[in-house]
């Protein structure tokens, strides 16, 4: 591994000034649990490292029931795992951070950096478009709101500019009637990386589709908000014919390569049975809200 400096700043105002010293040559980080591996593969060549993980703030979990959740980019997956409000109020994300590695990786990776990796098979990210996250990034010349769906522009690149880092998540509050669900397939039975990821969020009126968010991962160059099969449920009433045209729609949103872990044909299949399952599970847990 090539040379390199390490500063671990305790306030957001000192990791943005380092940040802004240093220009294009720095690179923050949350866990490490991919910016160092890519380091040793000599995949990325930063001169320096900026660890968020000693900033408070950027480590909180705050739920509101009207402003909805605050989430820090930091904020280590198993802490969202073992947050009672966060399994309560989003399964699906809550499921999507556990799934990420070992017990021991949850202990150090977090949501914020599984986004900034720019990975199209980031569990935490199909979850997050499910929900309608924005992400706030700060910099030198002040913060903005980004739409998680938005954020990662090509594999491995993000929105983020130089001198820019990811604060927090902004997740709306759940409404009543309203839950979410994420599913994977991965060859294994554990700690692998997703051939297909789904997200889904809904809002039901009864039996009918008051609002619906559904999203993909590992099908596309970056994730997916699958915005035509979401808008297929909306007003309808949640019944197989509608399940089934909304999980044909994210199937053909989809965009797979054929690759060793599995043909685009495959996928695109793996797609529309992994939709149906996730608005079935979120259904029935928005029924009970």
């Amino acid at each position: 591994m090539h040379e390199f400096s390490y500063e671990a700043p305790t306030s957001l105002a000192q990791a943005i000034a380092l940040l802004k010293r240093h220009g294009e040559k720095a690179r923050p980080f949350s866990g490490g649990t991919d910016i160092l591996i890519q380091m040793r593969a000599g995949v990325r060549r930063p001169a320096h490292l900026v660890d968020l993980k000693q900033i408070k703030d950027l480590r909180q979990i705050k739920f509101d029931a009207k402003k909805g959740l605050r989430l820090g980019a930091t904020v280590p997956c198993i802490e969202i795992y073992e947050n009672a409000q966060m399994r309560k109020n989003y399964p699906g994300l809550t499921e999507a951070a556990h799934l990420i590695g070992s017990l021991q990786i949850q202990s150090r990776a977090s949501v914020g950096g599984n986004l900034c990796n720019g990975s199209p098979a980031a569990d935490t990210t199909p979850a997050l478009i499910a929900l309608g996250a924005k992400a706030k990034v700060a910099g030198g010349r002040g913060s903005r709101q980004v739409p998680v769906e938005d954020f990662v522009v090509s594999p491995g690149r993000t929105v983020l500019k130089a001198g820019e880092l990811l604060v927090e998540f902004l997740i709306p509050a759940p409404k009543r009637h309203s839950s979410d669900a994420y599913l994977r397939f991965i060859p294994r039975n554990e700690m692998d990386i997703a051939v297909v990821g789904v997200g889904a969020s809904l809002t039901l009126d009864g039996d009918v589709v008051k609002a619906a968010r559904i999203a993909l991962g590992a099908v596309g160059p970056t994730p997916i908000f699958a915005a035509k099969a979401s808008e297929s449920l909306v007003g309808k009433e949640l019944d197989d014919a509608a399940i089934e045209t909304a999980a044909q729609l994210a199937s053909e949103a989809s965009s797979p390569i054929d690759d060793m872990r599995g043909t685009a044909e495959f996928r695109r299949h793996i797609v529309s049975v992994l939709t149906r399952r996730t608005i079935k599970i979120a259904a029935e847990r928005a029924r009970k809200r």
